[in-house]
């Protein structure tokens, strides 16, 4: 991508969730947020992207993936009443904290089990995603 068009990216705003009721669906949205992100991420190489998660009754998600494909999961306190449906979504139990660290072929389970729960979505690009649990 040239230096020109990646400069007139517009800044990453919330979008309205949309029903994603099939693997196909999921794998769809996978791959669109992946390819914007990858756009945002040319421009602004910092550290810290991923997307967030706005919940319907309340609370953020944030999403990343690691160098080694694994998902980083940061959940805000308001949104730790989500943990049970991760947990069944992905067969991973609950950490102590409220970060997850899931093996990277659960995502599509992930988003499926989270489908309804979800309010909208947007790339973020410097969320300090906690590492430890």
């Amino acid at each position: 991508m040239d230096r020109t068009m990646a400069e007139t990216l517009p800044e990453p705003t919330d979008r309205p969730w949309q029903d994603l009721p099939t693997i196909s669906d999921v794998e769809l949205w996978v791959l669109e947020h992946d390819q914007e992100l990858q756009r945002y991420v040319d421009r602004n190489r910092s550290a810290g992207h991923g997307i967030c998660l706005t919940l319907e009754a309340g609370g953020e998600m944030y999403l990343h993936t690691n160098g080694d494909g694994d998902i980083v999961l940061d959940l805000g306190a308001d949104a730790a009443w989500v943990a049970p449906v991760i947990a069944a979504a992905t067969h991973v139990p609950t950490p102590a904290g409220l970060v997850w660290l899931l093996p990277g072929d659960v995502l599509v389970q992930l988003i499926l089990g989270l489908n309804m729960l979800v309010a909208s979505s947007r790339i973020v690009l410097n969320h300090r995603f906690r590492t430890s649990r």
